[in-house]
């Protein structure tokens, strides 16, 4: 792949057996944004380190957001005008599920307003941060195409992908 991706993980960082991780390894052009506090989020910051990492780029990258960097992608699509190729959402959570680690809610709200940019939003049907109709409704306000995983909880490594074929399908496809 010519196009830089830009690896977004969420809280507490994806591990060496999340998706995230394997595609960092194994598809040029990956680069993991990397956060100074993986543990303690604070929305300024991971955005802050979201534009930092999009401005590094020579060409414009796709965004590969698992969890809480899907809101991160959402927030700084709100703030800032960087050109970006697109984003491929997985997993975001609904920042008012009681489920969700507090470090999250700093987050809280969301934007809702429609990303200026291509984007997918991966959906799990049994995600216990997010339900499908919560997914839902963020694919529609960010006017992202909506994709079914099923049964595959929060899509990550708990979920068993390894390298998660369907998904570098799906980013093939989008690219």
């Amino acid at each position: 792949m010519s196009v830089p991706l830009l690896i977004i993980p969420g809280y507490s960082n994806s591990g060496p057996q999340h998706w995230q991780s394997h595609w960092e390894r194994l598809l040029p052009g990956a680069l993991r944004v990397q956060q100074r506090d993986w543990e303690y989020p604070t929305v300024e910051e991971w955005v802050a380190a979201l534009d930092a990492a999009i401005a590094t780029c020579a060409t414009p990258p796709v965004l590969v957001a698992h969890s809480l960097g899907g809101s991160t992608v959402a927030h700084w699509a709100a703030r800032f005008r960087r050109p970006v190729q697109g984003a491929l959402l997985v997993a975001p959570p609904d920042l008012d599920n009681p489920a969700l680690p507090e470090a999250c809610r700093t987050f809280a709200p969301v934007p809702r307003q429609p990303l200026p940019f291509r984007s997918i939003l991966v959906a799990s049907r049994d995600d216990p941060f997010a339900s499908f109709e919560r997914s839902e409704q963020m694919a529609r306000d960010w006017g992202s195409q909506l994709v079914d995983v099923g049964q595959a909880g929060h899509i990550n490594s708990a979920s068993g992908l390894g390298e998660w074929p369907r998904g570098q399908a799906l980013l093939r496809e989008f690219l």
